[in-house]
C-alpha cells in the first residue's frame, strides 16, 4: 500500500491548530504583534506538543500563540488557504476544516467577516488545487449558550455557501451537552449538520448525550465509548461515525500509546471510524502520518483503508455529487 499516492479525506481538522510556523512569524511582523520568541525554531517548539504531553488541557495551551495572528481578514484567508494547500499536497481530495469564530473577534472583526474570510481562503485553494472543502463552525464549551446562539445565527447565511455544520469543542467536562440543547436544536432547524467533540477525556457518557440530546451525526474522537456500554451501543446501532485522531489522542492521554488506541477494535466490530489529524501543527502530523501509524500498529491493508475512506466519504457533509466523485477516485 503506497500511502503517499492514496487519495485521502479529512473530516476533523482545526484551523487554529494547523498554522505554518513561518506564517505565524510573517503575520506577526506585518501586523505589529509582539511574540516572545526569537526565531522559527522557538515558535515551532511553542506551538507543537510532544507525545509525552500530560493532558488535553496542557495540549490546548499550544493554541494561544496561533490565535494572536488570526485577528484580521487577510490572515484568516491566508491561513485557511495554506491549510488546504498543505492538505492538497499530500493528496487530500476533500477536507472539512473547523474553527470557532468568536475566538477571532479580538481586534473588532464581526463574526460575519470572520466566517467570510475563512470561506474565501478555502475557495482560493479549491480554485488552485484538486481539493474540495467545507467549513464547520465551532462553539466553545466554556462559553455561554447565548454565545452558541450567536454563532448559529451569524453562520446561517453561509449554509450551502461553504458552511455545513456546527460543533462544540474545547476542554471536556461531564454533562456539557445539557447546556447547549437549545442552540444546537436551532442549528439543526436551520439546516446545520451536527458533529460534537465528546468522549475524548474519559467520559463516555458524553457521547451518549451528544447523540441523544444534541442529535450528533458524528463524534469528534469518541475514544471513551469503550468504557461506556450505552454509548458504545448507540454509536454502533445508529451508525454514528467517529472522527478519530491517533496522534492527538496519545498526546492528550485519551490513550496511553498508539497500540492502546481502540480504532482498530472499533473498526473490526463494525463501528464507522475515520482517520484525521485533529491539528496538523500542534500534533506535528498530517494524513499520511496518521495512515502510516495505523498501518504499522494494526496492519491495516488496502482493503481496510478503502472501507475507512468510504466511511469518510459517506459521513462527510459534502454535496452528493462531490461524494460520488470522491468514491470514483478510489475505484
Amino acid at each position: 500500500m503506497n500511502i503517499n499516492i492514496l487519495p485521502k479525506i479529512e473530516l476533523h481538522c482545526h484551523l487554529d491548530g494547523s498554522l505554518r510556523p513561518k506564517t505565524i512569524i510573517e503575520i506577526a511582523e506585518k501586523e505589529g504583534i509582539h511574540l516572545n520568541y526569537k526565531n522559527i525554531d522557538e515558535i515551532k517548539e511553542a506551538v507543537t506538543v510532544p507525545l509525552d504531553c500530560k493532558s488535553l488541557d496542557e495540549y490546548l495551551k499550544a493554541f494561544e500563540i496561533p490565535n494572536l495572528v488570526m485577528q484580521s481578514k487577510e490572515s484568516l484567508r491566508r491561513i485557511t488557504f495554506e491549510l488546504y494547500e498543505d492538505a492538497a499536497e499530500e493528496n487530500v481530495k476533500y477536507m472539512e476544516v473547523r474553527f470557532a469564530p468568536l475566538l477571532h473577534t479580538l481586534k473588532g472583526l464581526t463574526v460575519e467577516e470572520i466566517i467570510e474570510s475563512v470561506i474565501e481562503g478555502m475557495k482560493d485553494a479549491e480554485g488552485k488545487y484538486d481539493i474540495k472543502g467545507n467549513i464547520i463552525l465551532g462553539c466553545m464549551r466554556f462559553m455561554s449558550a447565548k454565545k452558541a446562539f450567536e454563532v448559529v445565527e451569524e453562520g446561517k447565511k453561509f449554509l450551502g455557501k461553504g458552511v455545513v455544520a456546527i460543533d462544540l469543542c474545547a476542554s471536556e467536562v461531564e454533562g456539557f451537552c445539557q447546556k447547549f440543547v437549545e442552540p444546537i436544536k436551532l442549528a439543526r432547524e436551520y439546516g446545520y449538520r451536527v458533529t460534537i467533540h465528546a468522549g475524548e477525556t474519559g467520559i463516555g457518557k458524553n457521547v451518549l448525550e451528544a447523540v441523544e440530546l444534541l442529535g450528533a451525526e458524528r463524534i469528534g474522537h469518541g475514544v471513551y465509548i469503550r468504557n461506556c456500554e450505552e454509548a458504545y451501543k448507540i454509536v454502533k446501532e445508529k451508525n454514528i461515525t467517529l472522527e478519530m485522531c491517533p496522534t492527538s489522542n496519545v498526546q492528550t492521554k485519551a490513550v496511553s500509546s498508539f497500540s492502546d488506541h481502540p480504532i482498530y477494535d472499533f473498526y473490526k466490530d463494525g463501528i464507522k471510524v475515520t482517520l484525521n489529524t485533529d491539528n496538523r501543527t500542534v500534533s506535528n502530523t498530517n494524513m499520511t502520518k496518521e495512515i502510516e501509524i495505523t498501518a504499522n500498529e494494526f496492519g491495516i491493508d488496502y482493503e481496510d483503508y478503502k472501507k475507512i475512506y468510504y466511511n469518510s466519504v459517506e459521513a462527510s457533509f459534502a454535496e452528493e455529487d462531490i461524494k460520488e466523485r470522491l468514491k470514483r477516485i478510489l475505484k
